[in-house]
């Protein structure tokens, strides 16, 4: 499966904009938190979806496809928007995300929507499901890539060090994780609670071709992303950094909104940032 042709940078935004819209709607209209981690990755899914991989939303079981796990489950309404802009399924789905008995759940569930790659949400097991994956094209002959999106709070968890060494004795040079470094967990800033910084030179340690990034810079992302494999023979690790509630000015940075979802008023003020009235 090819890469498809990059969207311009302007229409990029544009798509990020409206997707931070959706997100504040689903939390406001559920009652479902996770608002400022989701908001944090939207740009990373973009540039993934409309640019970064080999997919196509009219064949979402395509064996040849790449694949993305989003191991930060939490953050599930980023996945369910973007697949939802994307094409993959309509966008009124979304009205009923975490509905009782629905098939958008608060955190992704295998086949629960077209696109949704597996069951995530149980921090730090996305990186092994990747790994997984990875090694199974390689075992099969085929030319997929496996990208794994994850948290910062993630890389706590010795699951991800046990991955991230076994990809690098492999070398699955076809595998890569984007990290949401948004420097924030559920109880305080990711570099209090472990002792997570340098990051980057971590993952190099463990021997993976790390980079740094600004993680709200599509641009710079799609054309990281479509640089996989690098021709370093390595996986790849894609440090974002980023700001937990990017795109809501009273969000931003404000672990609050780890737990809280908007008022109505509070999504009236979001949507007028986002340019969305």
């Amino acid at each position: 499966m090819e890469l498809p042709t990059p969207l311009p940078v302007t229409d990029l935004e544009a798509t990020a904009r409206h997707i931070r819209g959706r997100l504040v709607e689903m939390s406001h209209r559920a009652g479902v938190p996770h608002l400022g981690s989701s908001l944090s990755c939207v740009d990373m899914l973009v540039a993934a979806y409309w640019g970064g991989l080999a997919i196509d939303p009219a064949a979402p079981a395509d064996p040849d496809r790449d694949r993305l796990i989003l191991s930060k489950g939490h953050a599930a309404t980023t996945l369910y928007a973007a697949l939802a802009c994307r094409g993959y399924f309509p966008e009124a789905a979304l009205e009923a995300f975490a509905e009782p008995g629905g098939s958008l759940p608060e955190h992704p569930s295998p086949r629960c929507a077209p696109g949704v790659e597996a069951a995530t949400g149980s921090l730090g097991h996305g990186l092994s499901i990747g790994l997984g994956m990875a090694l199974a094209g390689r075992l099969q002959g085929r030319a997929y890539r496996t990208l794994v999106v994850m948290s910062d709070g993630e890389c706590n968890e010795g699951s991800v060090w046990e991955a991230a060494m076994l990809a690098a004795a492999q070398r699955l040079e076809r595998l890569a994780v984007v990290i949401d470094y948004n420097k924030w967990q559920a109880t305080g800033r990711s570099n209090e609670v472990m002792a997570l910084s340098p990051l980057r030179e971590k993952w190099t340690a463990f021997g993976w071709e790390a980079c740094e990034i600004d993680g709200h810079d599509v641009a710079a992302l799609v054309a990281r992303l479509r640089r996989v494999p690098d021709g370093s023979g390595r996986p790849v690790a894609i440090v974002a950094h980023t700001v937990k509630g990017r795109g809501v000015s009273f969000m931003e940075d404000d672990n609050n909104w780890h737990y809280r979802t908007p008022s109505a008023a509070e999504l009236a003020q979001a949507r007028a940032e986002l340019g969305l009235v």
